[in-house]
């Protein structure tokens, strides 16, 4: 199978290009490398340096390669940017999108696999509640209501019947290779940091100094396994939860990476983000293919090692 991976060059895109070749697929990627990194493609999988706003390159790249199936790993990813600059949210995440469907389409490809995001599009989850697929959608953040839409459009494409499309819904997935610039990926933040001997902050859920908010960790194996299962057109529902279905304060993970990397200093007191839920954590799915397996220590500890050896 051929699959082309939008954002490939990036955190969870690379890792679903490495499985891919791993069982044997053939992977494409395409990435515009604004926060993609080369040195993620392994040097025979072809890189397309193409901007998912641009509609005439992305129907060109699908066009040339005529993949199989694509998985849509690529976004703009940032809830705090999607709150500054809403209009380059919706570009990237909604049109983009819609851009690379159209493209899908006219190809003749046979299978479109979306990242989503559960862990923004549902709104506020309150106390010993997990977030069900068949819940309201309640998004806060202009990243929410594009991933949204972008759903949408996915669906309806597939009720069309033009494609098979799948739409993955990830809660806060981490593991090696996340980014640590900007403002996406606290594990991968606080990792950095830590191995740096430089201080750490968490941000607050209502009050500066509280817990911080509740978030489902999930590791990126357990994210690209669900990606698999889709590719294959083995996903009976049309919509997954990536999760497990566990709440973690950020005080909480930030102890335990304090643990891991022998920090002894605690954590400083930062104010609530704009566009933040307090609360996110989602139901995870009774097939027991789709269940998370990998745990929040192993899964930290595994992240801990990776970015102590990209130390050097």
């Amino acid at each position: 199978m051929k699959v082309l991976v939008t954002g490939g060059a990036g955190f969870i895109g690379s890792h679903v290009v490495d499985a891919l070749r791993a069982r044997g697929d053939e992977a494409v990627v395409l990435d515009d490398l604004s926060t993609g990194r080369r040195q993620n493609v392994p040097a025979d999988v072809p890189l397309e340096v193409v901007d998912l706003r641009d509609p005439v390159a992305v129907a060109a790249v699908v066009a040339r390669h005529r993949p199989d199936a694509i998985s849509h790993q690529g976004a703009q990813t940032s809830v705090a940017r999607s709150v500054r600059e809403a209009r380059l949210d919706a570009e990237v995440n909604l049109l983009g999108t819609l851009a690379l469907l159209e493209a899908a389409v006219a190809s003749g490809v046979r299978r479109f696999v979306l990242a989503s995001t559960g862990g923004a599009i549902y709104g506020e989850v309150e106390e010993g509640r997990r977030a069900r697929k068949d819940d309201p959608m309640r998004p806060i953040s202009p990243y929410a209501c594009s991933k949204l839409s972008a759903e949408a459009y996915v669906h309806a494409a597939r009720l069309r019947g033009e494609l098979d499309a799948r739409v993955l819904r990830y809660a806060n997935v981490y593991g090696p290779r996340q980014d640590p610039h900007g403002e996406a990926g606290v594990v991968a933040i606080f990792a950095q940091r830590l191995l740096a001997g430089a201080p750490i902050s968490v941000n607050a859920r209502r009050t500066r100094g509280d817990d911080g908010c509740v978030r489902d960790y999930v590791h990126v194996a357990d994210v690209v396994r669900l990606n698999l299962v889709a590719l294959d057109g083995a996903l009976d529902a049309d919509t997954a939860h990536a999760c497990t279905g566990v709440g973690v304060t950020t005080r909480a993970l930030a102890d335990t990476l304090r643990a891991l990397t022998g920090a002894a200093e605690p954590p400083g007191a930062g104010d609530p983000r704009p566009g933040d839920l307090e609360r996110s954590v989602l139901e995870p799915e009774l097939d027991e293919r789709l269940r998370a397996r990998v745990t929040l220590d192993d899964g930290l500890a595994e992240t801990i090692d990776w970015f102590r050896r990209a130390r050097g």
